[in-house]
């Protein structure tokens, strides 16, 4: 049985990555970063999918380092999503019963990012890509056209990377749908990153914490609000939760 660590109101499995990749043949990952926890604690259809989450890993370093030093519990790593599906597509790339099919970026991304892994590890691992429109989950005869896409391609993993938790919740709505998928993961940002279109943060600058600052001046319209006004509060239930002071939203 894995051990896992309570932080608010979710689990966070302390698993290193290479046990990870050996466990994970089949399910629903998630990888939770400080804007998931945040939204955990308003967004109930959100909160339940966490609750069927077969593997659920830290994927920012302030949630290892809060659960570090302040609630005295050590991960074994950070494993966030976009280290993750790389290593995933290397540890596979020689089992040709895991093929992929990428859903999400910008448009032409996902096919830029198919081409670069399939060259990387040697073979089509990547068998289907494809960027949605804006707004397509409120779409529903594109999300039908999508569901068929993965079917014909045959697909054992399904990775979304539109952002959460949209990327969750679409792939818990039409899991059940996909006929031969049996792994199911969100990725965010990561198919733009391996398709060369938004540059990662040196490897220093993530060991830190900072990856986070990183993106910021990256992209400062679009993330300032998140980091500097929406996510603050997390750092003050962390203290709550140290002094047995949180309460689950969904359990008062």
């Amino acid at each position: 049985m894995r051990e896992r660590f309570k932080l608010l109101n979710c689990y966070i499995d302390n698993i290193s990555l290479n046990d990870l990749l050996k466990q994970f043949n089949q399910g629903f990952i998630i990888t939770p970063n400080v804007d998931h926890l945040i939204t955990l604690q308003h967004d109930k259809e959100f909160y339940q999918i966490y609750q069927n989450a077969d593997f659920i890993v830290a994927d920012s370093q302030i949630i290892v380092n809060v659960l570090k030093f302040i609630l005295r519990k050590p991960l074994k790593e950070k494993i966030c999503g976009s280290d993750f599906f790389p290593a995933f597509c290397e540890y596979h790339k020689n089992n040709p019963e895991i093929t992929i099919f990428l859903l999400g970026g910008k448009p032409g991304a996902p096919e830029k990012a198919r081409k670069i892994i399939n060259s990387r590890v040697g073979r089509e691992i990547i068998i289907g890509a494809f960027a949605p429109s804006m707004g397509f989950e409120k779409n529903e005869e594109e999300c039908e056209t999508i569901v068929e896409m993965i079917n014909d391609s045959k697909a054992i993993v399904v990775a979304v990377g539109v952002g959460a938790p949209k990327q969750e919740k679409w792939l818990f709505k039409y899991k059940d749908k996909l006929n031969f998928a049996k792994i199911f993961m969100g990725i965010g940002v990561t198919i733009e990153f391996e398709a060369g279109l938004v540059k990662r943060s040196p490897k220093w600058i993530s060991r830190i914490g900072l990856e986070w600052f990183y993106r910021i001046m990256q992209e400062p319209s679009r993330l300032w609000k998140r980091y500097f006004i929406r996510d603050l509060p997390f750092f003050w239930m962390v203290f709550k939760q140290k002094f047995s002071r949180y309460k689950n939203p969904f359990e008062i």
